[in-house]
């Protein structure tokens, strides 16, 4: 008898380790960014100073949206209301270092991603909300530095919303976004 409800036991356990799912593919997949841009493959590099010179010092944490037809600015967001900068949870950004931006120092660490897109221009806000979903977590209160640029067009359409940094001067990273065909770089000066 007692080895019969062991082996009971042991079938409801291993149905129930079974009975777990995976979450399903999102649509909108999470992706990483780096600067400098080697800095996830330095452990590869075998010279020690090209190694040392691929320590990541900034790394932004995004999902990456689709167009799929849609018109993505002034209609599915809106100008002049807040925007998470991709989909699903906040956009992060990590500083492994201390910076300036926006005029302001701002302290390594963790920094919540929000922009205010209009047709001509984005206002991108550092804010100290984290681990947040979308802009539902949003208090402006909690912004640290925000700067203003001037958006371009992109000649091709960028299908999947896209984010970069890479050295734009000495000293001066640039946090480049892109979807549809629109294109905003914000200045980041490295101490």
């Amino acid at each position: 008898m007692k080895n019969l409800l062991l082996i009971i036991a042991i079938a409801l356990v291993g149905t129930t380790v079974n009975a777990q799912d995976f979450a399903k593919m999102d649509k909108s997949p999470m992706d990483r960014s780096y600067y400098p841009a080697g800095a996830p493959h330095r452990t590869f590099e075998k010279d020690a100073a090209k190694k040392e010179g691929l320590t990541p010092q900034i790394r932004v944490t995004y999902s990456r949206p689709a167009k799929n037809g849609r018109v993505v600015f002034g209609k599915l967001l809106k100008f002049g209301e807040a925007w998470r900068v991709g989909a699903n949870e906040s956009t992060e950004i990590l500083f492994n270092n201390d910076v300036v931006f926006g005029g302001k120092e701002i302290k390594a660490g963790r920094y919540t991603i929000i922009v205010i897109p209009t047709e001509k221009e984005w206002t991108l806000k550092l804010n100290t909300e984290l681990d947040g979903w979308g802009n539902y977590g949003y208090d402006a209160s909690k912004d640290v530095a925000s700067v203003t640029v001037p958006v371009t067009s992109s000649k091709d359409v960028i299908e999947n919303l896209s984010i970069s940094l890479y050295e734009a001067a000495p000293k001066t990273v640039h946090l480049k976004i892109g979807w549809d065909t629109t294109v905003a770089e914000f200045p980041i000066t490295l101490k």
